[in-house]
């Protein structure tokens, strides 16, 4: 087994103080002038920002403090997972990369749902260049397993390897095969290789943010990311390289009975219901634009109403033609879904979502970052997620395409000729 990966620097600092003449095989504090500097990005999908530090994030937790981390980061709206994926990797809010929502209609192209493999892997949902693509153009390799976008060929470019998202394949058999392609021979090596983890997600929405299963999914991922870390660490390359983990939002508790069907919102017969959850999308029909906005717009209990054109300023949203005409956006704790599930949903305990407004703390995402090009020990003020691309984009010297982000809140985490 190889070595936990903080061992070996201290290994390192053992062996010159006590004089040693020979140089190590590639310890994990040299690289020549000239070497690549890969970067690995890793999702773990609903870890909250204050998951770390209590016990169940020891791998992270460490990684924080022989790096650095945020107090927080703060998502896009609509907080959930692929337009927070996306824009991660774009530097662009939701509403200018096009993935407005998990679930979205446009005409000519039909309906995307996440589940729907053809819809994931058609390029004409994702109209923006991720990192990986501008990687790829500038001649770095890249290696992706399951981050939403990568199954698609976006602007005529793929990454060099690529794996789709199959819920069966265990965390640690997905850490060890990212292993092995940043242990490869340098010549095949990716620059930027990244890593997507759901099971913290799935276990907030089945038993909520704060249970015992949502807790032991927390130290699975954990572990699968110790894993793949100290598998690095034995080869000698954690300090020859740049990690960055994040996550896509927080999750919020969902008590028994907080819920309301989308039928109860507007009449189907006056509108389409396009995306129902939290963040929910409505197209009035033709003909009854004006029913629908009489029954729809402003404040209800539990939710409130706006016209695409009218919705907070500072959720940068509704721009997009993806956006339906009028958004109604959940309570904090509470649901929408179709009548339909209401008699299954009665039956259920305590749950979890994401999807509210990303101001709320229980929203808030993680952030940590290590290697080469970071301080250590350094704990960073909040900033929101299209702030990640730029820097992604400095780290790997390539160009940065046009985004949302600003470096500036990230500049304090790093070396300070990086």
């Amino acid at each position: 087994m190889h070595p936990p990966f903080f061992r070996l620097a201290w290994l390192a600092a053992l062996l010159l103080l006590a004089g040693c003449t020979t140089t190590p095989a590639r310890t994990t504090a040299t690289r020549t002038a000239s070497e690549p500097v890969p970067l690995l990005l890793i999702s773990i999908d609903a870890l909250r920002a204050d998951y770390l530090g209590k016990g169940d994030t020891p791998h992270l937790d460490r990684l924080a403090r022989q790096g650095v981390r945020a107090e927080w980061m703060n998502p896009s709206y609509p907080a959930l997972t692929f337009p927070n994926h996306f824009t991660l990797v774009t530097g662009l809010r939701p509403d200018r990369h096009g993935v407005v929502h998990n679930t979205m209609r446009e005409e000519g192209l039909g309906d995307f749902r996440v589940a729907d493999l053809a819809a994931v892997g058609d390029g004409r949902w994702w109209r923006a260049e991720p990192i990986w693509v501008g990687a790829e153009k500038a001649g770095l390799p890249t290696a992706i397993w399951a981050w939403p976008g990568s199954a698609a060929e976006i602007d005529g470019v793929r990454p060099t390897r690529w794996k789709p998202y199959d819920e069966s394949i265990p965390a640690d058999q997905r850490a060890d095969e990212v292993a092995r392609w940043l242990e490869e021979p340098a010549a095949t090596r990716p620059r930027f290789a990244a890593l997507y983890l759901e099971m913290v997600d799935g276990a907030g929405h089945e038993h909520g943010p704060h249970a015992p299963q949502t807790h032991q999914a927390v130290r699975q991922a954990d572990a699968a990311v110790g894993r793949l870390l100290d598998s690095l660490a034995g080869k000698g390359l954690l300090e020859r390289m740049n990690v960055i983990v994040v996550s896509d939002h927080g999750m919020a508790v969902v008590p028994p009975g907080q819920v309301v069907a989308v039928e109860d919102m507007v009449p189907v017969e006056d509108a389409i219901v396009v995306s129902i959850g939290q963040s929910v999308g409505i197209a009035p029909r033709a003909g009854h634009v004006e029913a629908a906005e009489k029954r729809l717009l402003g404040r209800h209990n539990h939710y409130q109403c706006w016209r695409k054109s009218e919705l907070p300023a500072r959720w940068h949203y509704g721009r997009n033609a993806r956006v339906p005409p009028i958004v109604c956006q959940m309570d904090e704790g509470w649901d929408a879904i179709p009548a339909a599930g209401m008699a299954k949903r009665a039956l259920a305990g305590t749950r979890g979502s994401h999807g509210y407004d990303p101001a709320l703390a229980s929203m808030r995402a993680t952030f940590i970052a290590h290697g080469l090009a970071f301080r250590k020990g350094v704990v960073i003020a909040p900033f929101d997620n299209v702030d990640v691309y730029p820097l992604m984009a400095r780290l790997l010297d390539i160009p940065a395409r046009e985004n949302d982000g600003d470096i500036a809140p990230l500049l304090p985490a790093l070396e300070a000729d990086k």
